[in-house]
């Protein structure tokens, strides 16, 4: 079974519950579900302000707002490659990744899309761009591709490991982190040139890695994986969710993490559910779920405001208040 498919079974196999429009653990965060006219599943998402955003996923589907999401326009990708990510440096200038060593570029806000050639043959899942000039993009077999002119070449580094890679990021031109499957977290300080294998954290497939700052990282996984970092990535405490009710009889799979902020964080992930922590990660509260899907991408384009997008088309809005 390949990387890829490994991935997307593992993340589309996820039960089912039914939808909750509210959250009753937090009454500052309301939730609405907005229409994508889409049953496809919405893997990767960005915004560029609260107005401009755009979201990705199978079947090369891309959706693009300018208004907040009250409507979502359908883009053609120009693929029907499934798509597990997208980044935009500007308004105009953007990146997806997905299946088949998929890279494409737009320069006029997703318009259009040229794709770009790359030495590889595996699927891509994560994208990190520090600055205009160099970018990071992780995949399967270990793969990592590196820019150093803005995305219009990209080129191998080695990573030291054939495990699936699907998050990365830079903190800044020289440190970057990537994570994976079998508990892998590769560390660099100078840009990629080396890459360095941290001691394997278990069994547990990563499937996303955020640093609020260039010190302090979270990685969220299979069945409750959370793990931090204080020292850029070199070693993880075990943070790991337990079941929280005497009904839990399964541990949820997390899979998107942000912070807004070193304090206010937020994790998404499958059958809808949804965690935040007002405390820099010392305690992670169950915000209950939010949609009847598993949710893969989550945006914050302020601290007041968030999208995430799920399995059957799922967008929905989040807006926090104090």
């Amino acid at each position: 079974m390949s990387a890829l498919t490994s991935f997307v079974s593992f993340l589309l196999c996820s039960f089912l519950l039914a939808a909750n429009p509210s959250i009753a653990g937090d009454a500052t965060v309301s939730v609405s579900k907005q229409t994508s006219h889409t049953e496809a599943t919405l893997l990767g998402l960005t915004f560029r302000n609260p107005q401009l955003g755009w979201a990705v996923g199978s079947g090369g589907t891309i959706l693009k707002t300018i208004d907040g999401g009250k409507k979502w326009r359908r883009i053609s990708s120009g693929t029907t490659a499934l798509l597990t990510n997208v980044y935009f440096r500007d308004q105009k200038v953007g990146w997806i990744i997905g299946a088949n060593a998929t890279v494409r570029r737009t320069g006029d806000g997703g318009e259009t899309w040229t794709a770009q050639p790359v030495d590889t043959q595996a699927p891509l899942y994560g994208i990190s761009f520090p600055s205009d000039s160099h970018g990071w993009i992780v995949g399967g077999n270990g793969t990592i591709l590196h820019t150093q002119d803005g995305g219009s070449h990209w080129t191998e580094q080695a990573s030291k490991t054939n495990a699936a890679l699907y998050s990365v990021q830079f903190v800044s031109e020289q440190h970057g982190v990537a994570v994976g499957a079998v508990g892998t977290v590769v560390v660099t300080d100078d840009g990629g040139v080396t890459w360095v294998v941290q001691e394997p954290q278990g069994s547990v497939t990563f499937f996303d890695v955020f640093f609020p700052d260039p010190s302090t990282g979270w990685a969220v996984g299979n069945a409750g994986a959370l793990f931090h970092t204080t020292d850029g990535g070199r070693q993880w405490i075990d943070r790991t969710l337990p079941c929280t009710t005497q009904s839990c009889t399964k541990l949820t799979d997390l899979l998107r993490v942000r912070f807004t902020d070193p304090q206010s964080g937020w994790i998404v992930g499958e059958r809808g559910m949804l965690y935040r922590t007002i405390d820099g990660g010392f305690t992670w509260r169950e915000q209950g779920s939010i949609a009847a899907v598993s949710l893969f991408g989550l945006a914050f384009p302020d601290p007041k405001q968030a999208w995430a997008t799920g399995e059957k088309g799922t967008i929905v809005q989040l807006k926090i208040g104090r």
